[in-house]
């Protein structure tokens, strides 16, 4: 990916999806993601709190969506969050990417967005 992400601009996939996943990610399983920061939903699975609502907002994205924007648990987020990639991050393009990003107005991303990253390192 970019060095210059434009997920740090973003924040719309955090405000628009309800993130579960496996009650085993958790602190007190032997995971990574802190046990207050989830609700569970089921008996095997938890989302990040305020993703499981009418208007979702992962409490811990901090900042304005489409402005600045990080994850307070970066280095511990759970699979939902190290699996989801930005639109053409990889070369192809994610449509989910895109919806999260037109909810809050935002344009979807340019296809050539992380072309600068490749071309300085070649």
């Amino acid at each position: 990916m970019s060095e210059v992400s434009p997920c740090l601009n973003c924040g719309a996939c955090c405000s628009h999806f309800r993130v579960s996943f496996f009650w085993g990610e958790c602190s007190s399983s032997g995971g990574t993601v802190p046990d207050e920061l989830v609700t569970q939903i089921t008996p095997s699975r938890v989302a990040m709190n305020g993703t499981d609502c009418k208007s979702p907002r992962c409490t811990a994205l901090v900042g304005e969506v489409g402005s600045n924007v990080q994850c307070s648990i970066y280095e511990q987020r759970s699979s939902p969050c190290r699996e989801f990639e930005a639109s053409w991050e990889n070369g192809e393009q994610n449509v989910d990417c895109d919806a999260a990003r037109a909810r809050f107005g935002l344009p979807p991303l340019d296809p050539e967005w992380n072309q600068i990253h490749y071309d300085q390192s070649a």
